[in-house]
């Protein structure tokens, strides 16, 4: 068993859909040509990397963004560059699997058997990644879309990372 993972999605949960308070900034970024308008709040970076010093995780980008999340989010909220999930275009409803369990199969497979906490806010990502044959101990942190991550959130990845520990 490696070191745990925390994943990070980017848009619903560092980047929510409404602007949750003051403490987001509004930014325009066009990764490909497509213009985007994100919501990020500057504390969550340093926030985000004491909780992996503290727990001896290792951040990680869980994200259609991926490495695209190290030039248009990284740098607006502190954060170096991350390794990321290779996530491929999602093939729609229409191949019969959901949003959810698309990014599951994907976040499983790279995890290794590393155990991960995974920020996300894809509805039915919790039970997509527990039916994930073999997939590592884990916990999935779910977030609100409108709201995105909070300290609340944190905390209860931190104490999640700190008992693996134990």
């Amino acid at each position: 068993m490696g070191s745990p993972v925390i994943l990070l999605d980017v848009d619903g949960v560092l980047n929510p859909f409404e602007r949750p308070s003051r403490r987001y900034r509004r930014h325009r970024c066009s990764p490909n040509g497509v213009t985007f308008r994100l919501w990020l709040n500057a504390r969550h970076g340093p926030a985000l990397l004491e909780l992996a010093e503290s727990t001896g995780a290792e951040l990680a980008w869980a994200s259609y963004w991926c490495d695209n999340a190290n030039e248009w989010i990284a740098p607006r909220i502190g954060l170096p560059a991350l390794p990321f999930v290779p996530i491929p275009q999602f093939p729609g409803v229409d191949e019969g699997v959901s949003l959810g369990a698309w990014k599951a199969r994907h976040v499983a497979a790279w995890a290794e058997g590393r155990p991960f906490v995974w920020f996300e806010d894809e509805p039915d990502a919790t039970e997509r990644i527990a039916a994930v044959e073999d997939v590592a101990e884990h916990l999935l942190v779910e977030i609100d879309p409108m709201i995105g991550l909070t300290d609340e959130h944190l905390r209860a990845a931190g104490d999640w990372l700190r008992a693996l520990a134990r």
